[in-house]
């Protein structure tokens, strides 16, 4: 309530107004860092990167993929054939992408020297091996059935392809033109089709991000706002909301090399102080559904029927006394968050929650770029994110193997399991329905092993002011803005 009083003062001291320019200006919570696909991470720069860069493949609701500029074929088990499509887009400088192209950004990959997150699920590229301009082999090291949803990294040029120049300078072949970054640290982009420029600019407090919709100096906001804010955004005249069931799985990591957190008994104590359906309730006015799996049930290779663990405060205490904390000897855990505003209020959520329990959470908040740095680098005990755009099972790979601790990947709590790794890996050799099966092995140990607690999946809403068009994608991204039109905009 309080919020929304800070809301409707500014209103009264600022009078709306509409937007005074032909820019799309969309508000989110935090702006790209880096604008070439084989090196980007975090969220805002995957789903930017997905507007600059085309793809061989897409993969669609199911996790499913699609040809984007490349068909493909399977010569044998481990070699797969991707044949341009003559329809594809040209770079923004007007040469077409060839084969080149695809082989240079594939084989920067998989050169450790780039430390690209995406190396780990290319790990059986033996080579990449350009046959004419049309064509391009994977030859791999064995039998993969589930190749192609893997190659959906943008596509970059040759040249630039030795370099890390493109994280500031991207030259790419999707939808949008990069055209500079803003002095707030926000991109400005240029839509191909017809020059509509479209400004994404970093507004890290929710309600700011509120008032400028409302004030008529933002379009677009999506995600990232407490629910009485979009409670507020539904019932405001001029706007429309939109709402749907979202992949983001939000989670408590663990550094699983920390003696304390090590212990399963500390974790699932941690699993059971949490009141979900209280968060989701309150805090979310009700716009996220609890998760037991990175991957929705409804995925090709999800996993229903995972028993959750339930809020129990006092088998909490009883795991906390076995695990030796007591009342003489309490639990003083450090956990890491972001300084954004909604993520400080969960985390201070569960700081009371799990006080009621005789943990101590020290709340640490920090900016973006240092808390994800320390995140990727291991400097943490607890952690909270949230896992967005998940499409494929590559990402149990990517979070939960072995081999794919950072650089090689986003295994950042340190999990070692040879029991999961031999699932992952014989889930990669086999035919989807098997593969399936061994998917849902895998997720039923990392389950058990408690390696996060999971959380919830946070709806996809999106509140617009003056656009027709705009629907967010499944997964969160961005892809709508490629045919959005700005309603108030006379265009010749």
């Amino acid at each position: 309530m309080v919020r929304l009083a800070a809301i409707c003062l500014c209103l009264l001291l600022v009078a709306c107004k509409p937007p005074d320019t032909d820019t799309l200006i969309f508000a989110v919570a935090n702006a790209p860092g880096v604008l070439d696909p084989r090196l980007a991470g975090d969220a805002a720069s995957e789903r930017t990167n997905a507007l600059l860069y085309d793809r061989l493949v897409m993969l669609d609701e199911q996790g499913k993929p699609q040809p984007q500029m490349a068909t493909w074929r399977m010569l044998g088990p481990d070699h797969y054939r991707l044949s341009l499509l003559p329809s594809r887009a040209p770079f923004w400088d007007g040469r077409l992408p060839d084969t080149r192209d695809v082989a240079a950004t594939y084989r920067s990959l998989l050169d450790p020297t780039l430390g690209s997150p995406h190396g780990g699920a290319l790990a059986k590229v033996r080579e990449v091996v350009v046959v004419n301009d049309s064509d391009v082999d994977f030859l791999l090291s064995q039998p993969d059935p589930s190749f192609a949803s893997r190659l959906t990294v943008g596509i970059v040029p040759a040249q630039a392809a030795t370099g890390r120049s493109l994280g500031r300078q991207p030259l790419g072949s999707g939808p949008f033109a990069f055209v500079e970054w803003r002095d707030d640290g926000g991109v400005l982009l240029r839509r191909r089709t017809d020059g509509q420029r479209v400004a994404l600019v970093p507004v890290a407090d929710p309600t700011m991000r509120t008032l400028k919709l409302l004030r008529g100096e933002a379009h677009l906001l999506q995600n990232d706002l407490p629910g009485e804010l979009y409670g507020y955004l539904a019932d405001a005249r001029g706007l429309a909301v939109q709402e749907g069931p979202g992949t983001t799985f939000a989670y408590i990591g663990f550094n699983l090399e920390d003696s304390v957190v090590a212990s399963r008994d500390v974790r699932a104590a941690i699993a059971h102080a949490i009141d979900r359906d209280a968060i989701i309730r309150y805090l979310f006015g009700g716009r996220a559904q609890k998760a037991e799996s990175v991957l929705r049930p409804q995925h090709w290779a999800g996993v229903g029927g995972l028993v959750a663990y339930p809020y129990d405060p006092q088998r909490a205490r009883d795991l906390l006394r076995r695990a030796g904390y007591d009342e003489k000897h309490p639990l003083t855990l450090s956990y890491k968050t972001s300084t954004d505003p909604f993520r400080l209020r969960i985390a201070h959520v569960l700081q009371s929650q799990l006080a009621a329990v005789g943990i101590d959470l020290k709340v640490r908040s920090y900016e973006w770029g240092t808390f994800f740095g320390d995140i990727k680098a291991g400097r943490f005990q607890m952690y909270s994110l949230a896992w967005v755009g998940v499409n494929t099972p590559d990402i149990l790979r990517y979070a939960f193997h072995s081999a794919s601790a950072p650089p090689g990947g986003a295994n950042r709590g340190r999990y070692r399991s040879a029991e999961v790794d031999a699932l992952i890996e014989r889930a990669e050799r086999a035919e989807p329905a098997q593969a399936a099966q061994l998917y849902a092995a895998v997720q039923h140990r990392i389950h058990e092993d408690l390696v996060y607690v999971p959380l919830w999946y946070e709806s996809n809403i999106a509140a617009t002011r003056g656009l027709e068009g705009y629907v967010p994608g499944h997964d969160g991204n961005y892809r709508a803005l490629a045919h959005t039109r700005m309603t108030h905009v006379q265009r010749q």
